[in-house]
């Protein structure tokens, strides 16, 4: 089958943990057919970075969503509202009744962006939280869009920001965003216009997203909406995965923001708004972990519709340590990662110093780096200088990966006996599933996906405890028997749940039971190189003359409703193609 895999981030242009995991199953499965229609940052970046993919990766598009250059490459063509003309000559301003569509959709979205949320205003409650005026909205914006283009330029407009004051003056409005001000407006505005850029996109034809089986998009958000139209202009199915939940990320990145709150409590109930849309149209939604499957389910997911599926890791660097049977140092405790406060190496310091009172010749090797950046650099100046006010210079040793002796991964978690994490907010945590995969026994701390991907196979404690984080260690380091039992179950553990090969195994499973529950519909075409029949090409119904044609018709009419002004004398839509060509 032919996957539309729609990726944010920038693969295959990029590196990255999201852009591994794309390679990985663009690899991995060599069986289907992939197009990749990625958002990337900079045209720079698509120019330089592009590495070379599999022959069963056939087409790539791309859009840069973030440049700052207004004439996008892959929007559609400057035709509409004030749109620049690439020969420099004048635009085609809308039509009455194409201002009309768009002032009357841009109200739905927006009225229902500002409509009260009760006393926390950006939250949003589960699958029964939904505005049908959200949804008739975009996809009104989209229609037009993709009719007439000028979406962009018609977001930008004075109308535009005239119709989002309305609706926060309206009676029903959140308290929050009826104080907002002209420039509030301005800056929601920008932020609606670039997250809505993907309407523009021209890749909503036969010869793009219409020609995939399914959509499978690798991150929610703005990065999904090309498989929500996808939906609604072809019926294709659509698996939304997300290792984070972006609207979770939104939300905390919110106050880091530079907007006044009337602005942010717009944007926050957009995404709350759009979260819910993708979810409701969404066949199957992944997620990474159970935690992020809890915060997909608080922010709109259908719980039929939910399935864990957990990131895959290359086990094989970790073979040799793992099968040796060396349980490492009995006095030495080892922490791996990056260095930055979200690590919490600060409490790890404080739970040492009660160790080596205990245990006098106990060591602890922190091996990673600081995060670029002051702050990273400003975190280790502050871990050392608790170390030395400890005075555990001489059992404490800050060591850089690639370093003399730890050149590797293996070597980093061959330096413990004890595999130790302190974060206070992790969402995966991959450290840790390195560490099991090397045998190693661990003591962690109970934050994000840690007891879910740990199970019994390590001590876990509460965060910022020291005293609790030095009781597990100690106990763990007085017992080598029990280490060797703990490494031995958890290496077993992860060779089960986390490798690249399940992973695989599960989206492959999910994308054919996505094409199972709904077929393509349309002639059957010719493969790409074995010369017979693409398989599920056309459904075993559409060759019977009975009510499931009449059906489809139906709903394939339904799909296809145009607006007013672009209703032609003699419109056929794809349904009706299909069963012979009729009118409707």
């Amino acid at each position: 089958m032919r996957i539309g895999l729609l990726t944010d981030g920038g693969y295959p242009y990029a590196a990255g943990e999201s852009g591994l995991w794309c390679d990985r199953l663009v690899r991995g499965l060599p069986q289907h057919e992939f197009d990749l229609f990625a958002l990337v940052r900079s045209v720079e970046r698509e120019a330089r970075d592009r590495p070379p993919l599999p022959a069963h990766a056939g087409r790539v598009r791309t859009a840069h969503l973030w440049t700052a250059d207004e004439r996008l490459p892959g929007a559609r063509g400057p035709k509409g509202l004030f749109a620049r003309m690439a020969t420099g000559g004048a635009a085609r301003a809308y039509g009455r009744r194409e201002r009309q569509w768009f002032t009357d959709r841009l109200a739905d979205l927006v009225s229902s962006v500002c409509a009260a949320g009760g006393e926390d205003e950006t939250a949003v409650r589960g699958p029964a939280d939904t505005d049908p005026r959200f949804a008739d909205g975009l996809y009104g914006l989209a229609e037009l869009a993709r009719e007439h283009g000028g979406l962009a330029a018609a977001l930008r407009s004075e109308s535009a920001v005239q119709v989002l004051e309305a609706a926060c003056r309206a009676r029903g409005a959140g308290r929050t965003v009826q104080r907002a001000t002209v420039p509030d407006l301005l800056a929601f505005a920008q932020e609606l216009g670039r997250a809505l850029r993907p309407l523009s996109l021209d890749w909503y034809d036969e010869r793009g997203l219409g020609a995939v089986d399914l959509c499978h998009t690798a991150s929610g958000g703005a990065a999904a909406l090309p498989g929500l139209l996808a939906k609604r202009f072809f019926r294709t199915p659509l698996l939304v995965s997300e290792d984070g939940v972006r609207l979770r990320e939104h939300y905390l990145a919110a106050s880091d923001a530079p907007l006044n709150a009337p602005a942010r409590a717009l944007l926050a109930r957009f995404h709350g708004r759009l979260a819910t849309e993708v979810y409701r149209q969404a066949t199957i939604v992944t997620a990474g972990n159970t935690h992020a499957r809890r915060w997909q389910e608080r922010c709109g997911a259908d719980r039929a519709k939910l399935r864990t599926v957990h990131p895959g890791m290359d086990c094989d660097p970790f073979t040799a340590l793992g099968e040796s049977g060396d349980r490492g140092p009995d006095d030495t405790l080892v922490w791996v990662g990056r260095i930055e406060p979200a690590k919490d190496l600060l409490t790890l310091l404080h739970a040492f110093a009660q160790v080596r009172t205990a245990q006098p010749g106990a060591r602890l090797r922190i091996i990673g780096t600081p995060v670029p950046g002051p702050e990273g650099e400003e975190y280790l100046a502050r871990c050392r200088a608790l170390t030395a006010r400890l005075s555990a210079d001489a059992a404490v040793s800050f060591e850089e990966l690639g370093g003399a002796g730890v050149s590797a991964l293996p070597d980093a978690y061959a330096a413990g006996g004890v595999a130790v994490l302190s974060s206070v907010a992790e969402g995966f945590p991959a450290g840790l599933v390195a560490s099991m995969f090397c045998g190693r026994a661990t003591v962690s701390t109970d934050v994000g996906a840690v007891v879910e991907t740990i199970g019994g196979t390590g001590l876990v404690v509460p965060p910022r405890d020291p005293g609790a984080l030095a009781g597990a260690c100690l106990a763990l380091l007085r017992d080598p028997e029990r280490r060797a039992r703990l490494g031995a179950a958890a290496r077993a553990r992860a060779l089960e749940l986390f490798t690249v090969e399940q992973n695989l195994a599960a989206f492959h499973g999910l994308y054919l039971e996505l094409i199972a529950r709904a077929p393509v519909r349309g002639q059957a075409v010719t493969g790409g190189g074995g010369g017979g029949p693409r398989p599920f090409a056309m459904p075993p119904e559409a060759h019977v003359l009975d009510a499931w044609t009449a059906a489809d018709t139906v709903r394939s009419a339904a799909v296809c409703r145009k607006p007013s002004w672009a209703v032609a004398p003699r419109t056929i839509c794809a349904g009706a193609r299909e069963a012979g060509d009729r009118d409707v």
